[in-house]
Formats: C-alpha cells, structure tokens, sequence
C-alpha cells in the first residue's frame, strides 16, 4: 500500500478527523456502508441543513476548547480564523453558516438527525486554490466533500441518501456541475477516520464519473475528481 501523502486537499492542521475523539469525519463517517437486512427501517429525510441545533449534533466538537470540525477544515478562511478554538470557532460557523446558503444537507430518521453532507461552491473553498486536485473547466461546479453518519445508524444506506440529498440540493442552488473527491478504494477497506471523504463506488451509485485524476492520496488510497452534470 502507498504511504500516504498530506495534500492542501486534506483538512488543516488541528482539524485532521477523529483527532482528540472529536464527532469529526472519521468519528460519523458511513460511506462504506450496506443497507441493512432484517426490519425495515423508518424512511430518510435528507433536507438542506437550516437548524443551528442539528448541526451542532453534527459538527460540534466534544470538548470546549478544541480546534477542530464544525465542517470548517475546507472552508476558505484567513489564517487567524483557521486558527480560532472553542466557542470562538462555533461563532465562526455560526456567522459563516447564516451568511450565505445552508452548507449542506442534513439527513433525518423519525425527526432525529442522523447524518450530515457539506455542499458549497467550489469557489468557497480551499479545492479552488489546491494544487492537487485540477481544475477540470471554467464551469461553477460545487463539491460535495464530507459525508457523515451518526453512529448507531450505519451501514442503513444513509450515505447514499446524502449523496442524492447533496445532488438535489445542489441543483435547487443553481449549480451547473456536483464536484466530489473520494478515494478510489477498489473494494478494500478504508479506515474510518478517513471515510467522511467517500468511496468512488457510492458516487457512481449516485451516477457521478470520473472526470480526471489526482495527485492526493489519503490512507493510502488515490484519490478520483468525480462530477456530476446537473444541467
């Protein structure tokens, strides 16, 4: 297996998933995941993500002071803001999240909030400037880049439900063209710290296509620009 390699297409420092036992990417992540067999589960409701509360359940960092997750890693900050810890860094996402649209979906099972997708423009994020990832044209694409599962609701499908979610949120936004950056896995496993930024298979599920190759790698595995065409 390659070494793997830190690209500027991996979080920040102080933001590396599953560090410090953060609720971060590796902690939620259920990309890999089976639906499940037996009982029919309640249905998933996947909405754009509006309520402060539910992304807290999501994003929000067990311990006060930490300089981790509320989905900010890719986000396109100044170094002071990348820099922000505890409730100083929650404000920073609070104001960032109420300024522009939502920042993703959120997904729901018998009104609990059960998993989370970031979605924004790729323009408002550190994959503009990455010198790993291409640009693959001039078109307005946005990325879909953290897709999260609650623990105790794996490997139920919700990810595939995000994925979709993310895809109809994205065109309801006007986005010509859905960006994402998973690992091309080929079937082995995928530790979970890593797995928030997904598997190529649960994309081409979602009818995405390999768009153009990458020079980051992650756990080992390379990783795939992959698009959808939303117009």
């Amino acid at each position: 297996m390659a070494k793997q390699r830190r690209s500027d297409a991996q979080p920040a420092r102080g933001d590396e998933p599953g560090r410090g036992k953060q609720p971060g990417p590796g902690d939620q992540s259920g990309l890999a995941e089976e639906p499940a067999t037996g009982q029919e589960p309640a249905p998933i409701e996947v909405r754009p993500a509006t309520s402060w509360e539910d992304l807290a359940v999501m994003l929000g960092p067990k311990r006060i002071d930490a300089t981790v997750c509320w989905c900010l890693s890719y986000r396109a900050l100044t170094k002071d803001q990348q820099d922000l810890r505890g409730p100083d860094r929650s404000a920073l996402a609070r104001e960032i999240y109420s300024a522009g649209p939502p920042p993703g979906v959120l997904a729901y099972r018998d009104g609990q909030v059960v998993g989370w997708a970031a979605v924004q423009p790729r323009a408002n994020t550190t994959f503009a400037r990455s010198r790993t990832i291409p640009r693959v044209d001039d078109l307005p694409a946005w990325s879909v880049w953290c897709v999260r599962v609650r623990p105790g609701h794996r490997r139920q499908g919700i990810s595939h439900h995000l994925v979709a979610g993310a895809v109809d949120f994205a065109r309801a936004q006007g986005a010509p063209m859905l960006e994402a950056y998973p690992v091309d896995n080929r079937g082995a496993k995928v530790d979970l710290t890593m797995a928030y930024v997904g598997v190529r298979a649960t994309f081409e599920r979602a009818g995405f296509t390999e768009a153009a190759a990458t020079t980051s790698v992650l756990n080992g595995f390379p990783r795939v620009l992959m698009r959808k065409d939303l117009r």
